[in-house]
Order: C-alpha cells, then structure tokens, then sequence
C-alpha cells in the first residue's frame, strides 16, 4: 500500500467514500460505485468485510501498508486505553500526516513526498521517514527551497483548519506540536472499534 502508485480515486472508489478531503474526490459521485465492470451492483458485506472495508479505510487515509498498519494496531492494544482511540493517535503522529494537517501537502502522497525527500526539519534535524513520531515541544519546519511548492499548495486548501494540536505560523511555514491529538480532532470518520475487531478474526 505505501508504495502504491496507481490512480488514487480508485482507493476511495473501493471503500466508498472520498480518503482525502480535496475536490477530486469529494465531488466525484464514482466515488460511492466501487470499481470494476461490475462494480454497480449491489454487494451485501458479512461482518468480516464490514471490518476489512472499516480497516482498508483507515489504511488507505493514512497511506499506511498492511504490514506496518499490523504493528501500529499490536502498538495500540499494548498501550493503556481504548485501543481505537490509541490507533488513530498514533497514526495522526506520523510526520507525513503533520504536514498534510498544517496544510503545505494537498494530499498524504504529496505530503509522504515531501518527508521522504528530505524537506521537512524536525527540531532542525533532517528527517525523511514519514512514519516519525512526533511528540508535543517538536518544532517542524521547512526547508525554504520548498516554500513556493507549501504556498501553492496552501492556495489550493483555502478553507483547511489546521487542528488544535498543532500550532502553525503559515508566513514562516513552521509548526510546533502543542499536545497529543485527540480521537475527535481527526477529520475522517471510521469506526475504529470495528478495526480493532478485524485482527481478532
């Protein structure tokens, strides 16, 4: 999954709803039609594809591959708490999600790349691996060779809210993270109970 590179309104056509919140596919009314010749027709799920559908959701908005979305679910169960909760706190930590959140990346592929090729300074250190964990006190910056790309894409996300857990100056293109995200501060709806039900199957 993490190193797919086919068309990604498809992924969003496959679990029946828009993965990314930008026009492509939140006005694409394919969306709700899964893919294939067939794909018009009516498919009754059982309770094992209403959790893997729950699962590949959650998968594809992260842009994360089943092996290592396994081990951040193994990490959750561990950790005290709802493990739902847990999940979905680890995931929005990941770096690559911060910058699709501060809004400088129109979607978590563009935001993976930017990450990946070594733009994005934490604490003002270089650090290319999109599965970092950031923590509250890290400050996140750009590199200013990057600027004109963030700023375009910023233009193009006119009405995106950074989230409270994040404190963004957009004119220096810095980030520090203020606080642990909350589960209710996550942009997309899943039913994280139903994913954590899947690796019990």
């Amino acid at each position: 999954m993490a190193n797919y590179t086919g068309p990604k309104v498809r992924l969003s056509r496959r679990v029946g709803v828009p993965i990314e919140a930008v026009e492509k596919h939140t006005s694409n009314e394919r969306v709700r039609t899964p893919p294939g010749i067939h794909g018009a027709r009516g498919r009754r799920l059982r309770d094992y594809g209403i959790r893997l559908a729950e699962k590949q959701k959650l998968r594809y908005h992260y842009n994360v591959g089943e092996k290592q979305f396994r081990r951040f679910v193994q990490e959750a169960k561990r950790l005290p708490g709802n493990s739902g909760d847990t999940l979905l706190v680890l995931l929005e930590r990941r770096l690559d999600n911060v910058i699709r959140r501060m809004g400088i990346a129109r979607t978590i592929w563009a935001a993976r790349q930017i990450v990946a090729h070594g733009h994005v300074l934490v604490d003002g250190h270089k650090t290319d691996r999109p599965s970092f964990q950031v923590k509250p006190g890290m400050v996140i910056t750009i590199k200013e060779k990057t600027h004109k790309l963030c700023r375009e894409n910023m233009e193009t996300l006119s009405g995106h809210e950074v989230p409270g857990w994040i404190s963004f100056n957009p004119s220096e293109l810095k980030a520090r993270i203020v606080s642990m995200p909350a589960p209710d501060e996550v942009p997309f709806r899943v039913k994280t109970n139903l994913v954590i039900e899947f690796y019990r199957f």
